[in-house]
Order: structure tokens, then C-alpha cells, then sequence
């Protein structure tokens, strides 16, 4: 009897542990869905994290814009894909809410940055279309407030200085008034101006048109932008001067640039910087 008492026990002992063990593996078992929350948890904190910082560098630090038309030409081709520096002109939190090219909500109030330094003469910017704020425009800042502007047989002239070096090379754009004394003190053209856009299109040929304020003053709070390709251009002369609120950032360089009528890309304009 005392043998088979301690059979039992054994048994019964045998059995304890096999319903210690099923407890155990039940309770890991009832772990493992905590542990997996932990980790998409952790995975969708990072991922909330990185989309925060990265909508923060492309409102106040840099931003990535692709030229789709030749009004910059021959300085941007089609195609080209550049960075814009957003703090210069003093970036801010935006005032109304888009999605593609609709604006959701507007009215938003504005957090402004400081300004390192105001536009100047000759500075590429990428700016909101001022007919349709859901559109981003690039032109190069041809004149500040107060200066004067005009055209006169395709020439520009700002306060009554010719602002492009066509002395020797009527169509080139330098952005440079060459000295006399030394032709080679300006760089060699960015821009070559279409040739059949100005012969067909008259408004081209002079600026102000008639009924215009002559001379034209760009007024305070604004600057004026033309196109590079100027005869070839919805600039300033068609919608104004640009209320300097609508300025995105100053074209920094080039970091692709793609050629849609070889589908190949262009090498060597990767990493241009931009003047």
C-alpha cells in the first residue's frame, strides 16, 4: 500500500508540474499581443516623429520645387529639380491649409520668422502665383521698391540703366552692366531670349504699355520679377508687381534634373548652383 501511496504521489506530483508548465505557456501566450502593440506603438511613434521634423525642414529650412515650364530658360531647363532656402526672406508657419492644388482652410494666423536680408536685384525666387495663390511661380527679382522699370525695344532698363549685358550680344542676359574698358567683366549669358516669341508678341517690344504709369515705380512692400527667357514670360508685366508676402524662398541649386524629350538624365547640371 505505502508503495502504491507513493506512486500516486509521484503522479500526482508529475501532474502539478504539467499544469504549472500549460500555466506558463498559457500566460506567454497571452503576452504576445502586448508585445506586438509595443512595436507597431514604437514603429508609428518614429515614423509620426520623422513626418513632424520633415514638415518642419520644408516650412522653415528647405523646400523642393520642379520647373515644369521654360520661362527660366536658358538658367532652368524643363525638368530641373532644385532646393530653396525658405529662412532667408524669413520663414513662416503657413495661412492657409492646401492639399494639391486646393486650399482646404483659410485664414490661418501666421508665426513670421525674422528676415536674414530683404530680395535683391538679381536673387531666382520661388513665390505663390499671385492670381492663384495654389501655384508656385519662379522669376528672377529684376528690381527692389522704388526702383524704376522698363523696356524699351526688348532692353530692360532699371533706373534708367540697361540691367543686361547686350552691348555685344543683343539676346544675352547677364544681369551684369559690362565695363567699357574690360568686356569680359561680366559672366557669360545664363539666358537666350526667344527670339520668335518677341517678334510676334508686341507687348514684348516695350514697358509700360500705353495707359500705364510712365515712368513705372515699383511700389512699397513689392518687387518686380521677370523670366530670364523674357520673351517668353508671364511675369510682372502681365500681373503686377509681387507683394513680397507671397515669397516661398530664394533657388539654391540643382539636385536632379531630368530630360523628357531624351528620358535621359542631365548629369551634369546636378549640383549647379544657382545665380
Amino acid at each position: 500500500m505505502a508503495k502504491k501511496n507513493r506512486n500516486s504521489e509521484t503522479n500526482s506530483g508529475d501532474e502539478s508540474k504539467t499544469e504549472v508548465q500549460a500555466r506558463g505557456r498559457g500566460k506567454g501566450r497571452a503576452k504576445a499581443p502586448a508585445k506586438k502593440q509595443n512595436v507597431v506603438w514604437e514603429y508609428t511613434k518614429s515614423i509620426g516623429i520623422a513626418l513632424i521634423i520633415a514638415l518642419l525642414l520644408r516650412q522653415f529650412l528647405v523646400q523642393a520645387f520642379r520647373i515644369p515650364t521654360g520661362s527660366m530658360l536658358e538658367t532652368l531647363q524643363i525638368g530641373d529639380y532644385l532646393f530653396v532656402n525658405k529662412f532667408l526672406y524669413g520663414a513662416k508657419t503657413p495661412d492657409r491649409l492646401r492639399i494639391l492644388n486646393w486650399t482646404v482652410v483659410e485664414g490661418l494666423p501666421v508665426l513670421k520668422l525674422p528676415a536674414i536680408r530683404e530680395p535683391r536685384q538679381g536673387d531666382i525666387i520661388v513665390f505663390e502665383y499671385p492670381r492663384d495663390r495654389n501655384l508656385d511661380y519662379i522669376k528672377r527679382c529684376v528690381a527692389v521698391e522704388g526702383d524704376t522699370v522698363a523696356v524699351k525695344e526688348g532692353v530692360l532698363y532699371v533706373n534708367g540703366e540697361i540691367y543686361e549685358s547686350n552691348f555685344g550680344d543683343r539676346d544675352g542676359d547677364h544681369s551684369c552692366i559690362p565695363s567699357w574698358t574690360d568686356p569680359d567683366s561680366c559672366p557669360q549669358p545664363h539666358a537666350r531670349h526667344d527670339r520668335a516669341a518677341y517678334v510676334s508678341n508686341a507687348r514684348n517690344h516695350n514697358w509700360p504699355w500705353p495707359g500705364m504709369p510712365d515712368p513705372y515705380v515699383v511700389p512699397p512692400g513689392h518687387i518686380f520679377m521677370m523670366g530670364d527667357n523674357r520673351y517668353n514670360s508671364m511675369d510682372s508685366r502681365y500681373w503686377g508687381p509681387l507683394d513680397k508676402k507671397l515669397l516661398r524662398g530664394k533657388a539654391l541649386f540643382l539636385y536632379w534634373s531630368w530630360d523628357g524629350e531624351r528620358h535621359l538624365p542631365r548629369l551634369s547640371r546636378i549640383g549647379d548652383i544657382l545665380r
